[in-house]
């Protein structure tokens, strides 16, 4: 069995604790029709919420374990029954014929209403040809639409496995830019790479002329690229009354392997004890 089938199974088989046998007939039957027609596929799509309502998705345990084994990095944190319903029925669909395939999915974009495309950018790890959905994916990034950059940032494996870097740091910075929650991107150090930190170098500056705060997980994809001409924004930081902005920076530092950078966290032992012992991390921060 291919892990695309195995990740359907995962999915029907939550979508079975949620729901009724009779609504679960008529999901089905749906789907089953929507194979092979365009509009009945368009009419299920919008439809499903009236039949579903939007409660949110009930895990259990032994459910969330497959799912993240399965597609590493994906969680369904916060999920509602019809965007979990619409995500499942793109994934059941046949992609045999790979234009019809994608245009099919294309088609639902352009007239889809909010909730709506947010299940269509949840669906994205789960749709063939990955590699069709990257001008799609780096579309949604520039909308306006908190579900919708949520939908693509949160707890997608998507962006982090299938854009190109351009695309990537758009998102990410993008996240800063609406002071979404950086911690639930996956990826989010693994792509950390030279633009991006140079992009966040100014960034940073720019607000601190401004005497305006900067959001201390930047530096988390920072450090590992400090160099000299940027080193006097990390001994900033390490003098800063503010703790976390301390903190924030011994352990943007840690990732650096130049020596200037060593040199400068010796004339600060406390925040490098507390690095090294490991009693804070980005994610507690």
């Amino acid at each position: 069995m291919d892990s695309k089938t195995k990740l359907l199974e995962a999915l029907t088989s939550i979508i079975k604790k949620n729901f009724s046998e009779e609504n679960l007939k008529w999901l089905f039957d749906k789907a089953t029709a929507s194979q092979e027609n365009n509009y009945q596929l368009n009419i299920t799509f919008t439809s499903i919420p009236r039949r579903t309502g939007k409660k949110e998705v009930h895990l259990e345990e032994e459910d969330e374990e497959k799912l993240r084994l399965l597609l590493p990095g994906f969680e369904m944190e916060g999920w509602t029954i019809d965007r979990l319903c619409r995500v499942w029925l793109l994934a059941s669909l046949d992609s045999a014929n790979r234009k019809e395939y994608i245009n099919r999915i294309e088609n639902l974009f352009p007239q889809g209403e909010m909730n709506e495309l947010v299940a269509l950018y949840s669906a994205l790890p789960f749709l063939d040809y990955p590699n069709a959905w990257k001008l799609r994916c780096a579309e949604g990034i520039r909308s306006n639409i908190g579900g919708v950059l949520e939908a693509i940032m949160y707890h997608n494996p998507y962006p982090a496995n299938h854009l190109d870097e351009a695309a990537w740091n758009q998102m990410v910075l993008k996240a800063f830019f609406t002071e979404k929650d950086v911690n639930k991107i996956v990826g989010l150090d693994e792509r950390a790479n030279k633009n991006l930190a140079n992009t966040l170098f100014d960034y940073a500056e720019e607000r601190i002329a401004a005497v305006r705060s900067v959001n201390p997980q930047i530096w988390r994809l920072t450090g590992k690229f400090a160099d000299e001409p940027h080193l006097y924004l990390f001994k900033r930081l390490l003098e800063s009354e503010n703790e976390k902005e301390k903190m924030a920076c011994g352990l943007a530092l840690k990732e650096s392997n130049l020596k200037e950078v060593n040199n400068l966290l010796d004339q600060y032992p406390d925040v490098k004890k507390l690095i090294k012992e490991k009693s804070i991390t980005w994610q507690t921060l």
